[in-house]
Parts: structure tokens; C-alpha cells; sequence
């Protein structure tokens, strides 16, 4: 019986002998081969590193640099010099197109879009709107809910309504923001005669944010759904 095991043991060993031997020359007959993918892949690791540090770095900071004088005409509410720029800072649309790929190129056509909406320009307002992309809690349904005031300014209540849905599912739960754009989405209802719908709204505006600006006055929008209704 030892002698069976041992003699079993013996192949085994010779086995992983064999597989390492196997190895051994495969890596030796490949050796160049192996080599070079080994470089090519450190060689993308390191460009990457390089790139983040010496352009894309660099280019986040100029970019945000650039964006403060436009910023500063869009608080002031002058829209055409925040866009366009006053010849010595560039504005919005030239950011978007000089930094695009950088934190600051996407936050310009939020802003970009904000200003052609105050313009009336609410074509490209879409246009900039639907090219920006946010995480965040608020920017998110600011951004697609401005787009449905857009399409209602253009008079297409199906395409503002499909926005402000948008709107209002991105910031569920946002106290502040989902109220405003369940009362656009309300009124929006209301011009199209969907008085049942726009009750329906206007009563979860009551019911899940009462505290809200929206939430205090909702009675009124209520009573009135109620008297078209017959109720």
C-alpha cells in the first residue's frame, strides 16, 4: 500500500515537473513577445498617468480660471456677454468648445443653456441643456426640467409634460426641488384640460411636501381641479 502511494505521489510530481518545464520554455521560446505586451501595457499606464497630470490637470484648472468673468456677467444677468465674452474673457460658448471634456466645458452649457432661455433662444437652450450631464441631486432635474419650460415656451405641452416627468423622477425626494416642477407639471396638465391628472398632482404635492413654497398654496390649485371636475 506505501509503495502504491508513494508511487503515486512520484507521478503527480513528475506531472507538476512536467507543467512547470512546459512553462519554462514557452515563456523562454516567447520571451520577446512577452516582453513587449508587458511594455505596450506599462506604457499606457504610465501615458494615462502623464496625461492626467500634465494636461488634463492643467487643463481643468485653465478652463475653471476662464469660466469666472463669464460666471460673473451671468450673475449680473447680462446673458449676451456671458455667451459671447467681452473680447478679453471668453464666454460660455467659447469654453464649451476650447475645454470640452473638462468639469468646467460641461458646467458651460448648463449655463450657456440657462442664458439662451433668458434670450428666448430656446432651440439652443435644448441643444446646450441635453449636452450637459450632472450627477448632482439638483443640477440633474434643474437641467431637465428648465428643458421642459423650453418646450412649453415653444408651445409643445406633450414634449414640456415628458421634461418635467423627467424632472421630477430624477429629484424625488428633493424638498426644494420636486415640488416646483410637479407644479409646472400641473399646469402643463391644466392647459391641455387633464383636470383629473393635474388633481393628482397638485394632491401629491400636499401629500409628500406639504412644507413646501409650492405645498402651502397648493389648496387653492386643488379647489380649483375640484370645481372643473364638479366636485
Amino acid at each position: 500500500m506505501a509503495n502504491t502511494e508513494n508511487n503515486a505521489q512520484q507521478d503527480q510530481l513528475e506531472i507538476v515537473e512536467s507543467k512547470f518545464g512546459q512553462t519554462e520554455q514557452y515563456i523562454e521560446e516567447n520571451r520577446n513577445k512577452i516582453f513587449t505586451v508587458i511594455a505596450i501595457i506599462a506604457a499606457v499606464i504610465l501615458g494615462y498617468m502623464a496625461y492626467q497630470k500634465y494636461v488634463k490637470v492643467p487643463k481643468e484648472d485653465k478652463a475653471a480660471a476662464q469660466m469666472f468673468q463669464a460666471e460673473n456677467y451671468f450673475e449680473r444677468d447680462s446673458f449676451n456677454l456671458a455667451l459671447n465674452g467681452d473680447g478679453n474673457y471668453p464666454g460660455f460658448l467659447k469654453i464649451m468648445s476650447d475645454y470640452s471634456g473638462t468639469k468646467a466645458g460641461n458646467n458651460a452649457k448648463y449655463y450657456a443653456g440657462i442664458c439662451y432661455f433668458h434670450t428666448q433662444e430656446f432651440d439652443k437652450a435644448i441643444e446646450c441643456l441635453n449636452g450637459f450631464s450632472a450627477n448632482d441631486k439638483s443640477l440633474d432635474p434643474i437641467a431637465k426640467g428648465l428643458i421642459g419650460d423650453c418646450w412649453s415656451e415653444k408651445g409643445d405641452f406633450a414634449k414640456a409634460q415628458k421634461y418635467y416627468n423627467d424632472a421630477i423622477k430624477s429629484a424625488e425626494g428633493n424638498v426644494f426641488v420636486a415640488p416646483i416642477f410637479l407644479n409646472k407639471l400641473g399646469k402643463i396638465l391644466e392647459k391641455q384640460n387633464n383636470y383629473q391628472e393635474a388633481l393628482n398632482v397638485y394632491n401629491k404635492i400636499k401629500a409628500e411636501y406639504p412644507n413646501s413654497n409650492e405645498g402651502r398654496t397648493i389648496d387653492r390649485d386643488i379647489e380649483k381641479m375640484n370645481i372643473q371636475l364638479g366636485k
